[in-house]
Order: structure tokens, then sequence, then C-alpha cells
């Protein structure tokens, strides 16, 4: 991310100076000042700022912006996160991991169905669907610790270890709350409408990814260790791999099988259903979301209110805690666009895209996803609050599907990877770049069918 937004600043720098080395102040006619002052006021001031000026006030104005979305933003996570919270104490996620066990299984020949990193995977992978970011990393973590431990050459990464971080990287998202979230607080009238699309993508995607990493991997072998890499220390094969929560649940009884196909046809049957009926239901969902989580958590003996509160107070720390990257972003974005140099770049490509259904304007989001999850939320939240697009438009839904069914592809991999020490990653790059592309090319396909002409 240090590269990322240094080279968005050089990049809009230089291309502000070239600008600024041939541009030459308007001339002014005669009289022009005295008789046209009240009606081209603005426009005049415009015309007759440098491409440094432009620049400056871009930066102003794309700091102020981002403190201001930010503040609205609070409110909103807090109240998503204060479900998620009664939603995680009430078992939903025990649920979950319980219903993905036996398919996991099956993806994952090489890890023994009681192995504590099955226990891991399948609470990072439930804690992915119900968009609990802030959950699903520790558990990833040590999940990548558990599989080292099966592990035959340190340092290289395994079959497993690719599938896991590719089906992580894509993993299908039941519930996007951070763009929801940001779709709200940008004044969408319909926020919620990005799930239909989103379960679309996303599927899609993680179907892409499967099928990615067991095409590539005879093509990356592991190959022999080195006396080397046997004699590597690895202090987390020793320890414990993960904690109680993720330990008890390895041991607990897995659904039947028929059971955890059930649920993944219904799933599946819920794509075509929400493509149809999806206009219908969105204005239903997040007050039928906020009445079932509550609901849930009561039947399950949870204190609705304490935990909600709890929750909420998790939503306020987050919404502090991205303030400075949604300016630093925000503000890069903005040099970006007030230089010029993005209307450059996406113009060139947007002949090619343009024709398929990306535009100039969502090209930003699908080149940044991948490398910077912090930079992505910023492109989406400049997108949607950009008076000429708007969160309701079919580049407002576009850009949000985006965000929500791709991951920070190199950050996963970078984290997860570096939490064992694994330098020679395989083909887990490959897949997931591979996914990420099906998610934009999904995304692309099913905002065209839904809200082509917004």
């Amino acid at each position: 991310m240090n590269l990322v937004f240094l080279a968005l600043v050089v990049v809009a720098f230089a291309t502000a100076a070239w600008r600024q080395w041939q541009w030459q102040p308007p001339a002014q006619a005669p009289g022009a000042a005295a008789e046209g002052a009240a009606a081209q006021g603005a426009q005049a001031a415009q015309a007759a700022s440098s491409p440094m000026e432009q620049l400056s006030a871009g930066m102003i104005s794309s700091a102020s912006g981002a403190i201001e979305l930010a503040i609205g933003l609070v409110g909103v996570m807090a109240l998503f996160l204060g479900l998620m919270k009664v939603a995680e104490e009430g078992g939903m996620l025990v649920v979950l991991a319980k219903l993905i066990r036996p398919l996991l299984v099956r993806l994952f020949p090489q890890v023994p169905a009681n192995h504590p990193a099955m226990g891991a995977m399948v609470l990072n992978m439930s804690a992915n669907a119900l968009g609990l970011g802030n959950a699903a990393t520790p558990f990833g973590i040590r999940a990548m610790q558990a599989l080292d431990a099966l592990n035959p050459r340190p340092g290289t990464a395994t079959n497993a270890m690719v599938m896991f971080l590719a089906i992580n990287t894509s993993s299908v998202t039941l519930l996007p709350a951070k763009v929801i979230a940001i779709r709200a607080a940008s004044g969408s009238m319909d926020p919620a409408g990005v799930l239909p699309t989103t379960l679309f993508a996303t599927a899609a995607s993680t179907l892409a990814a499967i099928v990615a990493v067991w095409g590539l991997q005879r093509f990356f072998p592991v190959g022999q260790a080195t006396p080397q890499e046997l004699a590597m220390q690895r202090p987390w094969v020793s320890e414990p791999a993960g904690g109680e929560g993720d330990s008890a649940l390895a041991q607990q009884q897995a659904y039947p099988l028929w059971v955890s196909l059930l649920a993944l046809a219904a799933v599946a049957l819920a794509i075509p259903a929400s493509i149809v009926w999806g206009k219908r239901i969105a204005p239903w969902i997040v007050p039928g979301m906020m009445v079932g989580f509550l609901l849930f958590g009561w039947l399950r003996g949870v204190r609705i209110y304490e935990a909600f509160v709890e929750g909420a107070k998790g939503g306020f720390e987050v919404a502090l805690r991205i303030m400075p990257y949604l300016v630093a972003i925000l503000v890069a974005v903005g040099m970006l666009r007030s230089s010029g140099a993005l209307d450059v770049l996406v113009g060139a490509l947007a002949v090619f895209t343009a024709p398929l259904g990306l535009p100039a304007e969502a090209l930003p989001m699908a080149l940044l996803r991948p490398l910077s999850g912090s930079g992505a939320y910023g492109v989406m939240t400049a997108t949607l609050t950009d008076p000429a697009i708007g969160p309701d438009s079919y580049v407002g839904y576009l850009v949000s599907t985006i965000m929500g069914s791709s991951e920070t592809t190199f950050y996963v991999l970078a984290v997860y990877f570096g939490a064992v020490q694994v330098r020679r990653i395989r083909h887990a790059l490959l897949a997931a770049l591979l996914a990420d592309a099906v998610a934009v090319m999904a995304s692309v396909a099913i905002c065209s069918y839904l809200f082509a002409g917004r």
C-alpha cells in the first residue's frame, strides 16, 4: 500500500506539473469582469485556475469530504456490527461451520476431518460469509499455522494452503455489511440492493478459484524439502494452532452430508431467485435482517441489548480506525482526478472495457481492489458520493458489487503466508487473480442485467 499511495501522489503531481508547464492563463475580454461576474463567476474562476491550483483545491476538498463521510459512517457501522455481534454470540458461526465441514473434507483431502486446521478454516469462512472481516483474519492465521504442521516442505505452500487462500480471497459473501453501510452513508435509497449481485458474483468467483487451484496444482509441484528447509524454526507448529473456540469446534459432530447439500442447494437457488425478485425484496432486507438477527439471538438466550451495544462499540472504533485511511486514499484519488492523470489512464482502457459493460468510472475499482482494501473503499466511496454518479446508478451498483465480491488479494497472501514464513507460494497468486477477474466479469454481467440504463 505504501508504493500504491506514493505512486498515486507522484503520478498526480507529475501530471499536474506537466500541465502547469504548458498552461497559459486565459485572456480576459474587456469589461468581462464588470458585466459577467455575476453570471459566470464560478466558471471563470475555474477556467482561470492553473493545474497546480486545481490540484491543491482537489486535495483540500477530498480531505474534508473524507472526514464528513467517516463521521456519517459511524452510526451505520455501529448498527451493522451490533447485529453481527448478536448473531455471533447466538452461535450462528457454529451453525454455519457445521454445515460447511462436510464439504471442506472433500475440498481438503490432505487434512484430517478433526484436525485443528479444519475448525479454524470453517470459522474463517463463516466469518467471511457474514462480513465479519475483523474476526476472519485471526481465524485464517490460525488455520495457516495448523496447516503448516502438515507441511512436508516448510517455506513452500501446500495444496491445502493454496486452496484455502484461493477460497478465502473469493469466499461466498452472504452479507457485505461494510458495503451496505457505505452505500447507506452515501445516501442510497436501496443500500441492500447489492445483496443478490454480490451473492452471484462471489459464487462465480469461488467456483473459479476452486477450479483454478485444481487445474494449476499439477504445474506447480511441491518438490522435495532440503535440509535447510527442514531445519527451519517453526514455533507455531509446536504450539497449539487455535484457541478454545476452534479446538472445541473441531471436536463437534458435523451435520450429515445431505444437510450440507441441502444448504448448498438453497444458496444456489437463492441466486436466481434474488435476480428475479431482487428488486421487490430489496426494501425488506435491512429491516428484516435486524428483526431476524435479534429474534435469533433472543431465541438462543443472548442478552441482545448488551450484545448489540458491545458490537456497536466495535463499529464506532472501526469507523474511527478507517478515518485516516479514507483521508489518505481519498486525497490521493482526488489528486489523481484533479491532475487529469486518471482521465488519461481510464480513457485509454475504457475504449476496450466500456463496450463490455465496464465503464471508465468503474475501472479504478476493478484495478485497485486486489491491491488495497482501504484504497478500494476510498475509490468506492468517492464514486458513490460523486454527484454525477450516485450510489443507485449502474456504476454505483457495479463498484459496490465488485467491492463486495472480491478481496484484497495481495494483502491476504502477504498476511497469511507471512504468518507461517511461506516464500514459495506456487500457484496461489495466479488462482486468486483469476478468481478476482471472474468476480469482475460476473459483477458486470449481473449488474448489466439488473441495473442497465440507470
